[in-house]
This record gives C-alpha cells, structure tokens and sequence, in this order.
C-alpha cells in the first residue's frame, strides 16, 4: 500500500508526466531497438560477449591439461577486453559524430 502512495506521489510531483511515462512506453524489445539505433556498438559488446562465452564453453571440454580456473581467467579477459574495445570505439564514434561530423553553420 505504502508503495503505491510513493508512485502516486511520484507522479504527481512531476512537472511533465509525459516525460515520466515516456520512460515506459513500449516493451522490452523496443526499448532495445530504439537503444540501439541511438548507440550501435552497445549490442555489438553484447554479441561479442555472447559469442566469447559461448566459445569458452565450447572449448572447455579440449582445453588439454590446463586447469579450469586458468581457463575461465582467459575467458574473462577475452569477454571484459571486447565488451571495453566496443564500448571505447562507440565512444570514439559518438566523439566523432558529435564533434567533428557536423556540417558546419
């Protein structure tokens, strides 16, 4: 009960309820889309995460003599070392979009 007073409060503290509820519109998938379009390196970190794992599970039955905490700590780093490469060019590109791509008044 105590909650719902809060969310009422919430929402009609707020200046603009549309920028309140626009927060919500839509579901999960358009959400990701819409980030998406907005950010195109944020799924490609995802898929490249994904794909790493899934690799490093793969391999995990061949991985020879080498222990599984070793083998785990390389998939780790190869996960983290893409989803921080994709977030730094994303970020790079963003600059570059931002800065230096605008056409000039």
């Amino acid at each position: 009960m105590e909650k719902k007073n809060i969310i009422l409060q919430a929402t009609t503290m707020s200046a603009d309820p549309d920028i309140f509820l626009s927060s919500y519109d839509g579901d999960q998938g358009s959400k990701l889309i819409r980030k998406a379009q907005e950010a195109p390196f944020v799924p490609i970190g995802m898929a490249g995460f994904i794909a790493i794992v899934a690799y490093g599970l793969y391999k995990l039955k061949s991985r020879g003599n080498t222990k599984m905490s070793v083998h785990l700590i390389h998939m780790h780093v190869a996960a983290q070392g893409f989803v921080v490469g994709a977030v730094t060019v994303g970020m790079g590109y963003s600059t570059y979009r931002e800065y230096w791509a605008k056409p000039k008044p």
